[in-house]
């Protein structure tokens, strides 16, 4: 699966030969294989930046537009192994950089945003639209931690979503524990008890390439209530000790969403192999 293929076209004037110089037929080969080359050039460079135009949250005309509208239908046009691996590995992501390895236990059946999402945050994320919500849930190596990631595929256009991630950004909402994501328990694995009592540390990512909002809640898979949840980028980026931190539950929200957003981009530029 992958978004639909963006090109460009180029129009490279040729000068004409000088008659004088019509007999020296090498120089004109010379001169028609030096103007091809850079016809080929030309549209390789005119197709390369439409392509990239929309990755980068620049104005693409329609074909930018084409391209977004092609990243929203991903919900339902690719391969849930895709968006969501069976096993995501992290190499370095663990706490002193050890590596980590977090295994799929769960996909929630694809739905809206309202009653998935709390409240506050559905509101927060209002401006954008929801178009469709995806979830899956994983654990560690060790089953001691559960985390949901999510993909809140949006209505919005590339200026809309600039302007979320704006606000995300001024407003610091994305440290909010009242806009937490909400988990998806998954019965018979060790996801079973996580509720809402259990989130220890997320993250909220506005992205302005593709018109998604990716999501992550992580907390204990032994139902222990969690009273200082810790938003996953700040307390990582401050060098917090809280009790999320040091159990390596910020380290699973971060790199988790990490893998899933970096899965969603390769497919949506047509990378078959998301890691």
């Amino acid at each position: 699966m992958g978004l639909a293929a963006l090109s460009g076209s180029l129009t490279y004037p040729v000068p004409p030969i000088p008659v004088a110089e019509a007999p020296v037929r090498g120089r004109r080969r010379g001169r028609v294989v030096a103007a091809a080359v850079c016809l080929v050039l030309g549209i390789g460079l005119l197709g390369g930046a439409a392509a990239g135009s929309w990755l980068s949250g620049g104005s693409g005309g329609a074909d930018a537009r084409g391209g977004y509208t092609a990243a929203r239908e991903m919900w339902h046009s690719t391969p849930v192994d895709t968006l969501f691996p069976p096993t995501l590995n992290g190499s370095g992501a663990g706490p002193g950089g050890a590596d980590r390895v977090w295994t799929r236990v769960g996909v929630a059946p694809d739905s809206g945003c309202a009653g998935a999402l709390d409240p506050l945050l559905l509101k927060a994320l209002q401006p954008v639209g929801c178009a469709r919500l995806l979830r899956a849930t994983y654990t560690d190596a060790t089953s001691s931690a559960v985390t949901t990631v999510g993909l809140v595929f949006t209505e919005a256009d590339a200026d809309a979503m600039a302007a979320l991630r704006t606000r995300f950004s001024d407003e610091s909402l994305g440290d909010r524990d009242d806009l937490m994501p909400r988990p998806y328990a998954v019965k018979g694995t060790p996801a079973a008890r996580f509720g809402d009592g259990q989130r220890a540390s997320w993250t909220v990512r506005v992205l302005t390439d593709a018109p998604v909002v990716v999501t992550a809640v992580t907390g204990f898979a032994d139902a222990r209530t969690v009273t200082d949840p810790q938003p996953a980028d700040r307390a990582l980026d401050e060098g917090t000790t809280d009790a999320p931190v040091e159990a390596g539950l910020t380290y699973d929200a971060k790199g988790i969403a990490d893998r899933v957003e970096r899965a969603l981009r390769k497919t949506a530029t047509g990378t078959k192999k998301p890691s």
